[in-house]
């Protein structure tokens, strides 16, 4: 096939693509952004279709794929979009925090709810939160996997009743 052949073939399948578009995207401008990459892709990679094979499976799977990578790529980055008219508001990451008061005092009061838990207690709590697995804690505090286990779940139910108002 041509690349002339290719690219009318491509056109063709237009209102199909756009309708598939909307469909992932919900957002007639999301979905005209995802049509063009779609595109661009399609005619960049038109080396890698396969003469009589199915070009409309082929530029779907691209625009799902291109859809599915964008989506994990704005969840990696957790940004938040600003999507009021006069854009006046910055874009910013759901971890950004501004230090309020209010936040400031609940973090320090949460602190010392935590550090006043028996430190038996409180050291697998501590660090599981931290990142550590089960079976770390086990071997670093020499105790079973069980009993790391029912000090993290009683360590945080005794916090969650505590800080009821948080």
């Amino acid at each position: 096939m041509t690349a002339v052949e290719f690219n009318y073939k491509l056109v063709g399948l237009q209102e199909n693509l756009k309708y598939y578009a909307y469909t992932l995207t919900s957002n007639y401008n999301d979905a005209e952004d995802l049509l063009q990459e779609t595109y661009v892709k399609a005619i960049t990679n038109r080396e890698k279709f396969t003469d009589n094979t199915n070009l409309k499976a082929w530029t779907f799977t691209i625009m799902k794929n291109t859809f599915i990578n964008d989506y994990r790529k704005k969840v990696r980055n957790k940004t938040m979009l600003d999507n009021t008219d006069d854009k006046f508001l910055l874009d910013l990451s759901n971890e950004s925090k501004v230090d309020l008061p209010d936040s400031v005092l609940s973090v320090k009061d949460i602190h010392e709810r935590i550090s006043s838990v028996d430190k038996e207690q409180r050291k697998p709590f501590e660090m599981y939160n931290a990142g550590y697995k089960y079976k770390e804690i086990a071997e670093k505090l020499d105790i079973s996997i069980g009993t790391v286990k029912s000090r993290i779940y009683f360590t945080r139910k005794k916090l969650m009743d505590e800080l009821k108002d948080y």
